[in-house]
This record gives C-alpha cells, structure tokens and sequence, in this order.
C-alpha cells in the first residue's frame, strides 16, 4: 500500500542555490499529520522559482518507504 503526505514547503532563494552549491542535500518537512519526513531536493527542484521554494505538495511513497512522486498541489 502506497503512503501519501500533504505539507506546505517554503525554502528561501538562497537555500535553493544552496542546493546548486552542492552545500544542500536534504530538507525536512512536517505533513499535516505531524510526521516529519527527510526528502533529497532534488525531488523539489522542478518547483524552485527566482522566489526559492513555496507551495502546497503531495508525496507518495511506497511501500518500503521509498520516494515515488512529489507533486505540487498549489
């Protein structure tokens, strides 16, 4: 069964290049039902703007935890 996780994300421009660095890797976001969750940025990259990161996601992951889709939700 796969698992699913909505949170609000908001990174700051200069985290974002940070992440471009190489001096980023990883961030950690709290989902609506308080879990905390260590996601690689990589997966929020298609969603960096010239604002950094900001938005409303919805993550999938599979059964043994493994990333298997992050979409932005608005």
């Amino acid at each position: 069964m796969k698992r699913q996780y909505l949170f609000n994300a908001y990174l700051a421009k200069e985290k974002c290049l940070q992440y471009y660095q190489g001096k980023l890797r990883y961030v950690v976001v709290t989902a609506d039902s308080g879990e905390r969750i260590q996601l690689a940025l990589k997966h929020f990259q298609p969603f960096f703007s010239d604002l950094g990161l900001r938005g409303r996601f919805r993550l999938f992951l599979l059964e043994n935890g493994a990333f298997q889709q992050l979409e932005k939700i608005n």
